[in-house]
C-alpha cells in the first residue's frame, strides 16, 4: 500500500476565489480527485509534494487539550467579530503544534471550498466527535455560532479539567509503586548478592528473614528476566484485550465502580460528564432524544452508557427525563433526579443540569485531594516496610555477630 504524503495545492473555489492549502494523499491524482470533491479546481502545475526542511519536525500528537484550546480561541475570535476564515488563519498560524496547524488549515480549506464548518470538522472524527460536530451544526443553523462555540469551549475545558483530576489521582500512586518495585529489584539483583558473599565467610547460619531475602535475590538473578517478560506480556495482553473485547471492557467498568475510594471518584465524574454534556446539548437547542446519544458516548463508562441509552428509549416513548432516571436510583443519585424534575417543570433544564455538573465536579476535586492526602502516608509506609525490610534483613547477621563478639 502506498504511503501517504503531504501535498501543497492552489486552486479556485466555486466563487472563483484563489485558495491554497495542504492535503495528505498517496499521489497527485488522489489530491486532484479530493479537491474536485470539495468543489476546488486545481491550477495546472500548482499541486506539488511538500518539501521537507532539514530542521522540520513532524510535530506533536494532537491531544484533547489542543482541541479545547482551539475551541476557546475560535469562540474568542468569533465573539470579537473576526470572520471565520480569518479566524482559522490567526489560530492556525499561532499554534505551536505543527500537526494541529495542518489540521486547522485543512478545515479552513474545506470551508473556503464552500463546505460548512460542521462538515469540515466531521472530516476529522479522531479529534472532533459527534457531540462537537452536532453543536457546531446547531450553531450554524441557528445563526448563533459564536455563542455555541463558547459553550463548546466551556464544555471542553471543564471536561479536560475533570479528566486531569482523575489522572492526577491515579498517576501519583502508580508512579511511586513503580519506582518502589524498580528500587527493590535493583537491591535484590545488585546489593543483596554482595552481602550474601560476605555472609558466607561468617560460617554461621543466617537468620530466617535474611535467608528468605537471599533466596529471593537468587531467584531474581536466575529468573528475573522471566518475571520481566511476564509482566510486560500481562500488560500488553490487558491493553489489547481491553481494545478488542467489548465484554471485557464492560466487566472492567463494573469492577472499577466497586473499587473502594476510586469507585466513588469514577462515579461522580461520570455523573458530572452526564450533566455537563446534556446541559450543553440541550442549551444548544438539540432535541432531548437526539442529545442522549451524544451524552451516552461521553459517559466514559459502559455501565452509564447502557443506562443512558435506556433513558433515551424511554423519552422517545413519551416518558419524562425525571421519571426515566428515577427507575435506576442506584446509578442516578437523588439530587440529579430532583434537579432534573425542577428543570423540566420550570423550563430551565439546562441550568439545573449545569448546577448538578458544578456540584459533582467540585465533589471530584475534593475526592482527588482527599485521596492524595490519604495515599501519601500509605505509600510512605509501604516504601518503609519494603526498603526498610531489605536493609534490616541485610544487617541482622551483623547485629548477631556483634552480640556473639560482646559475649
Amino acid at each position: 500500500m502506498a504511503q501517504a504524503a503531504t501535498f501543497v495545492w492552489e486552486g479556485t473555489n466555486k466563487q472563483g476565489k484563489i485558495i491554497r492549502g495542504e492535503i495528505s494523499a498517496t499521489n497527485i491524482e488522489a489530491v486532484r480527485a479530493e479537491l474536485r470533491k470539495r468543489g476546488v479546481t486545481p491550477k495546472p502545475g500548482k499541486v506539488k509534494r511538500k518539501g521537507k526542511s532539514l530542521f522540520s519536525s513532524k510535530g506533536k500528537k494532537i491531544v484533547p487539550g489542543d482541541i479545547a484550546v482551539f475551541s476557546r480561541q475560535m469562540a474568542t475570535m468569533m465573539k470579537a467579530g473576526v470572520p471565520l476564515v480569518q479566524a482559522f488563519d490567526i489560530v492556525g498560524q499561532g499554534h505551536s503544534n505543527k500537526n494541529m496547524t495542518d489540521m486547522i488549515m485543512q478545515v479552513k480549506a474545506d470551508v473556503e471550498a464552500g463546505g460548512t464548518f460542521a462538515h469540515a470538522l466531521s472530516r476529522h472524527p479522531l479529534h472532533f466527535d459527534d457531540l462537537f460536530v452536532n453543536l457546531v451544526d446547531a450553531g450554524e443553523a441557528s445563526g448563533a455560532l459564536e455563542e455555541l462555540l463558547d459553550k463548546i469551549a466551556t464544555y471542553k475545558e471543564k471536561t479536560e479539567a475533570l479528566k486531569s483530576k482523575i489522572k492526577k489521582a491515579l498517576t501519583y500512586p502508580i508512579a511511586v509503586l513503580v519506582v518502589a518495585l524498580v528500587v527493590t529489584a535493583i537491591l535484590l539483583i545488585f546489593v543483596v548478592p554482595t552481602f550474601s558473599d560476605l555472609f558466607e565467610g561468617f560460617g554461621a547460619e543466617l537468620p530466617a528473614f535474611t535467608q528468605m531475602v537471599v533466596n529471593l535475590s537468587n531467584f531474581m538473578i536466575e529468573s528475573g528476566w522471566m518475571i520481566g517478560v511476564g509482566i510486560v506480556a500481562i500488560i500488553v495482553a490487558f491493553i489489547q484485550t481491553k481494545k478488542r473485547s467489548r465484554k471485557f471492557r464492560e466487566k472492567l467498568d463494573v469492577i472499577v465502580l466497586k473499587i473502594p475510594a476510586f469507585g466513588p471518584l469514577i462515579f461522580n465524574s461520570a455523573i458530572a460528564r452526564f450533566s455537563r454534556t446534556l446541559s450543553t446539548m440541550f442549551s444548544a437547542g438539540v432535541p432531548l432524544v437526539d442529545a442522549m446519544a451524544s451524552v451516552a458516548g461521553a459517559a466514559g463508562n459502559s455501565v452509564f452508557t447502557k443506562e443512558i441509552l435506556r433513558v433515551r428509549d424511554d423519552i422517545a416513548s413519551g416518558s419524562t427525563l425525571q421519571a426515566s432516571l428515577s427507575q435506576n436510583k442506584a446509578l442516578f443519585p437523588n439530587m440529579l433526579i430532583q434537579m432534573v424534575g425542577i428543570g423540566e417543570e420550570s423550563g430551565a433544564l439546562d441550568d439545573m443540569l449545569a448546577k448538578v455538573a458544578d456540584y459533582y465536579e467540585a465533589a471530584v476535586d475534593d475526592a482527588v485531594d482527599n485521596l492524595t492526602a490519604l495515599m501519601e502516608p500509605l505509600i510512605m509506609s509501604f516504601l518503609a516496610v519494603v526498603i526498610g525490610g531489605l536493609v534490616i534483613a541485610m544487617y541482622l547477621p551483623v547485629f548477631k555477630m556483634g552480640e556473639v563478639v560482646s559475649q
